[in-house]
Order: C-alpha cells, then structure tokens, then sequence
C-alpha cells in the first residue's frame, strides 16, 4: 500500500553548489519547471532551514495541485527531508546529496503512506498511475536542478 520512489542524478558540481539551489526554496519556482507558485507560510527557527514551511502549487495530472510542505530536517550540505500531509495521505521526501568523483549525485526519496480508509482504497485502484506520474515529476526536477547548478558552476 506504500508508494515508494527513488531517482537519482549525477550534477557536475560540488555537493555546496547542489545544496545551495536544492535549499533555497524561496526561488524554487525559478528553478524547477513544474512549481507554479511557492508562498513560505513559516520561515526555520535556527541555523539550518528545518522548520522552514510552505505552500507550493504545482500542475499535478492536469490540475493545480497545492501542498503545504514543511523541512522536518537537514544536515547541509548532505540531506534535507520533507513532509506533508493531504488528501489522507501522509507524504515524505528526502533529498540526499552524495559526493562522486565526478561531482555530486543528487537522489530524491518520495513516501507516500495512505493513512484514511478512502486514501487506501484510491491507491489501491489509481496507485499504478500516480507512481508513473511521480516518477516523471521527480525526473524532471532532478533534471531542472543539474541545469541550475551547472550553469552557476
């Protein structure tokens, strides 16, 4: 009932220079195609962006689709996870920087656990589809970051 996703994408660059267009979410709709709209609804309350909340428009399946996500944690310039609950549903990512000898590989992890009897039963008949959609989105952001990075480096 879980839905799993979890690619990946080598960036000609340092894990810094990922990290620094991969966290800042404020300009994130200038840098992945698929984000219409961000509005920060709660900034970090410390050193790193944990904590930092927002909500994010995007064109999901022909329709706007909007999400409140916030950072439930980070360790720059290695990781930062997401969260966001919505439609009985409770949504995780994490976004995993790892250094190469070639630069850095970025890799996204999406979650997705049906936690309401209608959630479950609306994965269970639409899930093959969502997974292929999700997986098509992610590709593409992790493809609009490597363009943002390498063209700063």
């Amino acid at each position: 009932m879980t839905l799993i996703v979890s690619q990946s994408i080598e960036i000609s660059a340092t894990a810094e220079a990922v990290w620094s267009i991969i966290s800042d979410i404020h300009n994130a709709e200038s840098v992945i195609s698929g984000i219409k709209e961000i509005h920060v609804l709660e900034e970090s309350d410390g050193p790193t962006i944990a904590g930092l909340k927002w909500k994010e428009t995007r064109e999901w399946m022909g329709k706007d689709a909007v999400e409140v996500m916030w950072i439930t944690d980070a360790n720059a310039p290695s990781f930062y996870e997401t969260r966001a609950e919505s439609h009985g549903s409770i949504y995780q990512s994490r976004m995993e920087l790892e250094p190469i000898p070639t630069g850095t590989r970025l890799t996204m992890h999406f979650h997705c656990q049906p936690a309401t009897t209608s959630a479950k039963i609306m994965w269970i008949l639409t899930g093959w589809m969502a997974k292929k959609s999700l997986s098509k989105v992610i590709d593409q952001d992790l493809k609009d970051v490597k363009i943002a990075v390498e063209n700063v480096s």
